[in-house]
């Protein structure tokens, strides 16, 4: 949902943004035409609607239980972020890229800078918080952290604000080498999980939750988001270093990754991040409960439901699962497949958690969000399908997020929670086509929403 130079808008088209856009005076007079990769559109159109279809349709009952979010598993409604972090490291590596060739870079990330906080100003808006307060008094009774606690852990720090705290985290790195980004990345990994251990993953699970990993899930949200920079890597061609902006060619095929080539690295990849995903989640498996300790008046301990030891599982768990026979006993289940309750398993960081920005969930949605883009690069940029429902929400990302809630309200009141199944679909239906018409009016009139 971020602006790119890549995205860039159509001749003729008006922005509206809470920031001027303005452009380095080195390229405010170039003509070289935009290059675009129609699946970047594609894939971020495909996981707005995505977005749609899980924010209005979650909380009803005739909705499938993967559309929702549980906070114990990856269900597909767990997928949709992932992708639009993945799509803004994408973005802003190659936004950042290009501006560096005609500006310099003070410019460039002040830039950049300004327009995260832009975002950031947006999602401060966009995310209202009920009255902290009935009266002055009471209000000079809490204080100010009485105030913004709760906020600050959960209503502010929702998808907006998340895209714009990991971006800014990311933004010292975007420019530099392959292996730099991956040091960042797997320090903000790293980070996550050791304050996940000192308190943070009790902390978002504990009363009021926290949203998409609270004030510290930039640290593990920049794994999708630092894997989308390298596949612009891979898929936009490099300019030569030694060319002037003016001159810059993209360096021909026999120096650059060929399509080929960065299909079948992306492939790689992702089936290496899905797998260290799951085999990060196995450590679930040091959390379920003993049968004999199933019942709470038994061990009420036990059946907590956040354990006293939730990332590094203590000494007689691990005791209890050496003696177990068999492999099976090491195994979790699969993404999408809903895990036993907690009366069998306690909740532990190990579990996949979109609530929490567990490791095992970032890591394993990384790689599925760069294996769904590689299939839009092969049907859109290869091929040249696309559809243009895709196209309307891809390019108006912004105006989407913020109508659909909007809509939501407007229609929701007309189909309870308990609607039979065709009703129930109905008012998804009508919900997605009102929201599209919103952006395809847009789109017709060249108005695109950006920061």
């Amino acid at each position: 949902m971020s602006d790119e130079k890549y995205s860039s808008l159509p001749a003729g088209a008006k922005e509206l943004s809470g920031i001027p856009r303005s452009l380095p005076s080195s390229a405010a007079g170039s003509t070289e035409p935009s290059q675009r990769l129609t699946s970047l559109d594609q894939f971020r159109g495909y996981t707005v609607l995505g977005m749609l279809i899980v924010n209005y349709f979650g909380g009803y009952q005739a909705c499938p239980q993967v559309l929702k979010h549980t906070h114990d598993y990856c269900s597909y409604a767990d997928t949709i972020m992932p992708q639009f972090l993945f799509a803004v490291g994408f973005s802003l590596r190659l936004t950042v890229g290009r501006q560096l060739q005609s500006g310099a870079s003070w410019q460039t990330y002040g830039r950049i800078v300004r327009r995260l906080l832009g975002l950031a100003l947006v999602a401060f808006v966009v995310y209202s918080v009920s009255p902290r307060a009935a009266s002055w008094e009471k209000l000079q009774e809490i204080g100010i952290w009485g105030a913004i606690a709760e906020p600050l852990k959960r209503q502010w720090f929702q998808t907006l604000m998340h895209i714009a705290v990991t971006s800014l985290w990311i933004v010292p790195v975007i420019h530099r080498s392959f292996s730099t980004r991956l040091v960042w990345l797997l320090g903000s990994a790293t980070l996550h999980v050791v304050l996940s251990y000192l308190f943070n993953f009790t902390w978002c699970n504990t009363d009021p939750n926290a949203i998409d990993g609270g004030p510290l899930g930039f640290l593990s949200w920049t794994i999708p988001a630092m894997l989308g920079t390298f596949a612009c890597d891979w898929f936009v061609p490099r300019r030569s270093a030694d060319a002037k902006p003016a001159d810059a060619k993209p360096i021909v095929p026999s120096q650059a990754i060929v399509p080929s080539q960065a299909i079948g690295l992306s492939v790689f990849t992702a089936c290496l991040l899905m797998l260290l995903g799951y085999a990060f989640s196995c450590g679930t498996r040091f959390y379920d409960v003993a049968p004999a300790s199933a019942n709470a008046q038994t061990n009420p301990l036990l059946l907590a439901k956040i354990p006293s030891d939730p990332v590094v599982p203590d000494r007689s768990r691990v005791k209890t699962k050496i003696r177990e026979n068999g492999a099976v006993a090491w195994l979790a289940e699969p993404p999408f497949v809903k895990p036993p309750d907690r009366s069998q398993r306690q909740w532990n960081y190990w579990m996949m958690s979109q609530r929490a920005g567990t490791l095992s969930y970032m890591t394993f949605a990384a790689g599925f969000s760069l294996a769904i883009f590689a299939l839009f690069y092969i049907l859109c940029d290869l091929f040249g399908a696309q559809l243009p429902i895709f196209k309307t929400f891809g390019t108006n990302a912004l105006a989407a997020y913020v109508l659909h809630d909007l809509v939501s309200n407007a229609v929701q009141p007309f189909f309870p929670k308990d609607s039979p199944m065709g009703f129930a679909y109905s008012g998804l239906a009508l919900f997605c086509l009102i929201t599209w018409l919103f952006l395809r009016s847009l789109q017709r009139q060249n108005i695109f929403l950006r920061v």
